[in-house]
């Protein structure tokens, strides 16, 4: 694992897997998810299949660099939303999702990358379709995964995952660990994995757990708004994947991303939910490695 700067305020940790001469694929992760969340095995795959795979932590993740003087109260940040009061939703959050698809952008920068095959998941699909739109020169394809629009009427999640998503959370690691299995709710039926879950909530709480940053990145993608009207400009060839048995962003949120871009192709897949099961790993970087060739 490595770190750089990207700017002068922002540091991006990152890891990368395979040959840097081959054809590099930017991984995007999600909210409030470190890059660990793109397994490993699955970075290694995507590298043994000619790319050269890169994953990093998202601002105010992992081991990147956190806003602290900049604390989000999410109870205070979603009654300011809900209630119509956007000064006082505005003036809690410090950036957008534009500034974090710049963090992606300065990484490939700092990395001497001038283009890039850009992936992303849920959030990280939103950060992806940011820096397609924003730098369309950078993106060689975009891959929208799990994401949606920014649009409030599709992609939207289930009350239950809802719950899940912004319920509190055990402080102690056994606690936070066994909480993890509450994400079943939004996971593939037929393959969700408990152990699995908890694995990687043990994994990203010891490498470097920090639940302050989640306010940050929830007011990141709630105020950064529709990109419905950039999305129907873009030129950049586009695939978007969901999973049919997603909860938390309802796969109106994939099919509105493709009806949107020019040319996009629609990957809907069965027994695939807000997650990435390793039995579907095959065809996920199948589409991967043709959609980037």
């Amino acid at each position: 694992m490595s770190v750089v700067d990207v700017s002068p305020q922002v540091s991006i940790a990152y890891e990368s897997f395979g040959d840097p001469g081959d054809p590099a694929v930017l991984l995007v992760m999600g909210f409030g998810a470190q890059l660990i969340a793109w397994h490993e095995d699955f970075c290694r795959t995507l590298a043994d299949r000619g790319r050269h795979v890169i994953r990093y932590d998202n601002r105010d993740c992992g081991l990147s660099t956190r806003f602290d003087e900049h604390p989000v109260d999410m109870g205070e940040f979603i009654a300011a939303v809900t209630s119509g009061d956007l000064p006082a939703a505005l003036a809690m959050v410090p950036y957008r999702l534009s500034d974090m698809a710049d963090d992606g952008l300065g990484l490939l920068t700092a990395l001497g990358i001038g283009r890039a095959h850009v992936v992303g998941a849920s959030m990280g699909g939103m950060i992806a379709q940011t820096m397609a739109i924003s730098a369309p020169e950078r993106v060689l394809t975009l891959t929208s995964m799990m994401s949606s629009t920014g649009e409030s009427e599709y992609g939207r999640p289930s009350p239950e995952a809802q719950a899940v998503l912004f319920g509190p959370k055990p402080a102690d690691r056994e606690g936070y660990v066994a909480a993890a299995e509450n994400e079943l709710v939004w996971a593939s039926r037929r393959y969700g994995d408990a152990a699995a879950l908890r694995e990687l909530a043990a994994a990203g709480y010891d490498r470097a757990h920090y639940p302050a940053g989640i306010g940050r990145q929830l007011g990141a993608m709630i105020l950064s708004g529709s990109r419905a009207d950039a999305l129907r400009e873009l030129v950049t060839p586009t695939l978007v994947i969901h999973g049919l048995d997603d909860t938390l962003i309802d796969p109106s949120g994939g099919k509105r991303t493709a009806d949107l871009v020019p040319g996009a192709r629609l990957l809907l897949l069965p027994d695939m939910g807000h997650d990435r099961p390793r039995e579907l790993w095959p065809q996920l970087i199948d589409a991967l490695v043709e959609h980037t060739g």
